[in-house]
């Protein structure tokens, strides 16, 4: 019976404080959205180009390398029947078109490449659009955060569907997900 009246005290007293307490932390919580840059860039159209065009470039190269290697099959079956003078020069336009292969590899993959410069070109004023709709769902929505759920640094370890914003932020573009 003791036990019974300490708990009717505790509810009508500690309930209400506990409410009165923690209900306006709950109701000034922040509101938070994920969205999946990664998925989002694979739906514009302009990775596409991206992806089109480094399959040019690397169709080009590996011709050259092609070449290189086919010509380096043909010296190896005539090494036997050629003077010093021939296998110079034959090695020298091999060494050539490894090094011009090479060269152009470097040209359009390298670090400050035609792929890199190609990829600035056409992604940051997109990602650029992609900031805007972002920031307008945040403010229509009331959102506090929006956090990439793709990034690496987020730390995400669970994210809900439910607050996944990223096929709005694709029609608010103007894109639909494929």
């Amino acid at each position: 019976m003791n036990k019974k009246k300490i708990l009717s005290k505790v509810l009508r007293y500690v309930l209400p404080l506990y409410l009165f307490t923690l209900l306006p932390l709950s109701a000034s919580a922040q509101k938070f959205a994920l969205i999946d840059m990664e998925y989002i860039l694979r739906n514009v159209p302009a990775n596409e180009q991206l992806n089109q065009v480094s399959k040019k470039w690397q169709a080009e190269v590996e011709a050259l390398n092609t070449e290189a290697s086919t010509m380096y099959k043909n010296y190896q079956n005539e090494v036997v029947f050629l003077s010093q003078e021939q296998k110079k020069k034959k090695q020298e336009a091999i060494v050539a078109k490894e090094k011009q292969a090479s060269d152009l590899k470097r040209k359009y993959f390298g670090p400050e490449g035609e792929l890199f410069k190609k990829r600035t070109s056409l992604i940051t004023p997109i990602q650029d659009e992609i900031y805007n709709a972002v920031k307008d769902i945040a403010d229509q929505r009331g959102y506090s955060l929006v956090i990439d759920r793709s990034s690496n640094s987020a730390g995400i370890i669970y994210g809900s569907p439910k607050v996944d914003i990223s096929n709005e932020v694709l029609q608010k573009l103007g894109y639909s997900n494929q």
